[in-house]
This record gives structure tokens, C-alpha cells and sequence, in this order.
């Protein structure tokens, strides 16, 4: 199939065209017809398989085909959890809109209020925010949503686990008008909570699946290496970056202050790095990411504020520092690389504080993970140490071993060695207290 066998509108079709795209995605052949017909949609896949492309058209078709149904609401309503990926979306929307009439706004949290209200005024067609800051504007009566017709949430999964689910809910009461479109994309569609909003939110919607989040993603390849400490993940950081040449690399880990202090090894040790984390302002993190995007730093140091969405085709090495808490997250880190059929790489490494990231993201995968070496940093950490048995009296069990004594080979079980800890097996004397003196005698000891 090809974009042009769908009945997109022809500015559409020409876009495409001149990026380069001819041919469409596996879940965008099975979303976008549904779409064009005005079906509800739950459509989940694999991170960089095109998602956003394939609710993008359909939007945009929508409105270059059909009438408004109100001159002042906005038509198109497209949520997404992060600030970084509602701006990966918003360029990518006016990429596609190119020289057309129809107007677009960004609504994102931590940006200045007014200056979105004065763009609000303007009646744009696209409104593309996070869910927060729009039922900000909602309750501040400066955006209205009863003419909307086409409701759009990407990573839906996402924003349930931000906490966003009481937003989703004020936005869709808001948007009640009963010709309504709503879309749904998420990596996962196995949460109770998800499941739940998609009842609430969507009528009779038509489900498309592509894989699973958890399906080995053949462009990548992974590789996960023992750690014992900080330190060892230092050495091994600097020996796989130095093995051969990557065009751009992500590091991902657990804190901010790690990020920072990463950031700053690495460019101790001459190469280009730069830092994002989430207490930066929204003007820093837009800056440092356009930065990194134009290639004027090699290396991204970051928490998982960047782990979703962002398409950044020149990412060729990602590396888990630390592993994730959630394992589908995971899935959403690696895929920073490997996009667009590129190949790219994966790197994660295993200390004893990543050990039950490292069980969990196993179990998700349902993939036998093996370990790889270093030449010269192996580690002495092989995994936690089984826990030993209590008995009911509070000691610990003897291993069950026993020893032969003299000729007749009768089994014998092996001493206990005394816990000198604990003052029952060195001797447990009660104290004899000196016994009291009896009042008569002391009270005929003063009449004397």
C-alpha cells in the first residue's frame, strides 16, 4: 500500500511527497482508514513505528474536508503527556500544514499563561497541549472545547501514570458535543485504569494493535552488563562510547543530580555533553534539546523526561546508566534509537540497585536477557545472594550437610558454632537481687 492509495486530501498527499514518504507504516495502513471515516480509535504499537503520523493525517484531512462545526471553538484537540513530545508533535503538525489557512497553538505547562490566552483569542483550528495546562485554560474560561470534533490523546498510558486522569475527564466533559471523534494511542492497552478511561471516553471504538510494547525490536541491538558500583558504571560508560564511533548517544539516569554530574565527567573527559532534567524551566529544556536535535552536542544526559516521543533520527546509542522503576518504560528509552529503519544500539547496566528493574524488565519482555563482558571490567556483583532460613526458635538453619564419623560411616549432623551474639547460648545465670531490708527492723534500728 501507498499513502497514495488513501483517500487523503492531495495538499496532504504532496507534503508527504516531499518528505519523502511514500510508503505507510504498518499501524498507519490500519488506523488511518478507520480514521477517515470517522470511527473512535484505540490504536497501540511499538515506540517508533509512526504514531503520530497516523493521527495526524486524519486530523488534518478532517479539517481541509469537512465544515466547522463552530467558527470560534477549537476542531482538533491533541493531548500528549510531556512537554517535550507535545512540541515534537506541534512541529510536525505545521510541517504538514505547510502555507494552509488553518491555524495552530502549543498550550504547555510551565509557559507563560497570557501570552497563550492573546494566542487562544486567534481561534486556531489545532490546539496541541498538555492535559494540565488545558483544563487550566478550561477552568479560566479562556478556551472553550463544546464545538470540538476531534479529540486526540497520545500515550494515553503515559498521562494516566503522570496522574492526569481527573484533566482527561474535565477536558471530555467539556468537549460533550455528541459528533465528536476520539482517538486513543498508547503503547499499552493491559491497565485497569486505561481500560476504564477508554469506556468513559470513547464510543464503540475500533481496536488496532501492532505487536506489543514488549516485542523485541529487531533494528536494536541490546545488551545489558553486570555493575558492581558507581564507579564501575563510570569505567564501562567511557569504554563503550570509546569502542567505536556513534553519531549521536542518550544516557539515561535514575536522578537529576546524576545528570548533571555525568554530564560534567564526560566533558572532563573531552567529549560533548550536555544535561536535561525536569527542574529545569521549559525555555532551558527547549534550548538544550534544540541544541542536542542540530547535532551541537554528541551526548544527551537525561531522566526519563525525554524517554517518549521525541524523534531524533541520529541517535544511533542509548545507555541505561540506571535502569527504569516501570518496566515499560524501558521499551520507550531504547526506542530513542533505532528509528525510521535506522540501527541503533542499546546499552544497560545491572548494579545491585538495578536488580528488581532488571527481574521486571526480564519478565515484560518475556526474552532470555544474557549478560556480555567488558575485557577488563568484569564485575564481581552476579546477582543478589539467596536469603537464609529462619527457624522458629530465631536461629539460623545449618546447610542440612553432614560428616562421616569413624569406620561405620554413621551420618552426623555438623556442630552449630555459637553465636556469641546472643547471651542465651554463653550462659544465661538469672541475677540474684539482694533482698530487701524489712521495715520493722530498720524503725526499731532508729528507737535504739
Amino acid at each position: 500500500m501507498q499513502f497514495t492509495d488513501l483517500p487523503l486530501h492531495h495538499t496532504l498527499l504532496k507534503a508527504l511527497d516531499i518528505k519523502g514518504l511514500t510508503e505507510p507504516t504498518e499501524i498507519q495502513k490500519l488506523a488511518i482508514p478507520h480514521a477517515l471515516m470517522g470511527r473512535d480509535l484505540i490504536a497501540s504499537s511499538k515506540t517508533g513505528s509512526g504514531k503520530t503520523l497516523a493521527f495526524l493525517l486524519p486530523a488534518i484531512h478532517r479539517a481541509l474536508t469537512k465544515p466547522a462545526l463552530s467558527r470560534r471553538d477549537p476542531r482538533v484537540l491533541i493531548l500528549a503527556p510531556t512537554r517535550e513530545l507535545a512540541k515534537q508533535v506541534f512541529l510536525q503538525l505545521k510541517g504538514l500544514l505547510g502555507k494552509q489557512s488553518l491555524r495552530a497553538a502549543l498550550v504547555l505547562g510551565g509557559e507563560n499563561f497570557n501570552d497563550q490566552v492573546k494566542a487562544l483569542k486567534h481561534y486556531p483550528h489545532f490546539i496541541v497541549g498538555t492535559a494540565g495546562r488545558v483544563a487550566d485554560h478550561l477552568v479560566g474560561k479562556s478556551l472553550y472545547l463544546n464545538g470540538l470534533e476531534l479529540l486526540i490523546m497520545d500515550e494515553a498510558d503515559r498521562m494516566l501514570d503522570l496522574g492526569f486522569a481527573p484533566q482527561l475527564k474535565l477536558i471530555d466533559k467539556a468537549a460533550d458535543h455528541r459528533k465528536r471523534q476520539t482517538m486513543m494511542f498508547s503503547a499499552t492497552l493491559d491497565s485497569a485504569e486505561l481500560h476504564y478511561l477508554t469506556q468513559t471516553l470513547l464510543k464503540a471504538p475500533h481496536r488496532v494493535s501492532v505487536g506489543s510494547s514488549g516485542e523485541e525490536h529487531t533494528d536494536i541491538e541490546q545488551r545489558f552488563y553486570l555493575a558492581d558500583h558507581v564507579t564501575h558504571k563510570e569505567a564501562m560508560l567511557a569504554k563503550v562510547i570509546a569502542q567505536k564511533t556513534y553519531r549521536q548517544i542518550i544516557i539515561f539516569t535514575a536522578t537529576r543530580a546524576d545528570t548533571e554530574r555525568l554530564s560534567t565527567l564526560l566533558n572532563q573527559q573531552g567529549m560533548h555533553s550536555i544535561a536535561l532534567s525536569g527542574d529545569l524551566s521549559q525555555s532551558q529544556r527547549s534550548n538544550i534539546m534544540n541544541e542536542f536535535s542540530r547535532g551541537q552536542q554528541h551526548i544527551l544526559v537525561t531522566t526519563d523526561v525525554a524517554s517518549r516521543g521525541l524523534d531524533l533520527l541520529n541517535v544511533s546509542l542509548v545507555v541505561n546508566f540506571d535502569l527504569p522503576k516501570l518496566a515499560d518504560e524501558y521499551v520507550h528509552r531504547v526506542g530513542r534509537t533505532g528509528r525510521a529503519g535506522n540501527k541503533g544500539e542499546a546499552v544497560s547496566f545491572v548494579g545491585p540497585k538495578d536488580w528488581l528493574s532488571y527481574v521486571a524488565i526480564k519478565e515484560f519482555m518475556q526474552q532470555n536477557i544474557e549478560f556480555s563482558q567488558l575485557e577488563g571490567l568484569v564485575a564481581k556483583f552476579n546477582g543478589p545472594k539467596p536469603a537464609r532460613v529462619k527457624s522458629a526458635t530465631g536461629n539460623q538453619q545449618t546447610s542440612g550437610k553432614t560428616k562421616s564419623v569413624g569406620t561405620d560411616n554413621v551420618a552426623k549432623p555438623v556442630k552449630k558454632r555459637v553465636n556469641t551474639m546472643q547471651g542465651t547460648d554463653a550462659g544465661h545465670i538469672p541475677l540474684k537481687r539482694k533482698p530487701r531490708a524489712n521495715v520493722v527492723e530498720i524503725e526499731q534500728d532508729e528507737e535504739e
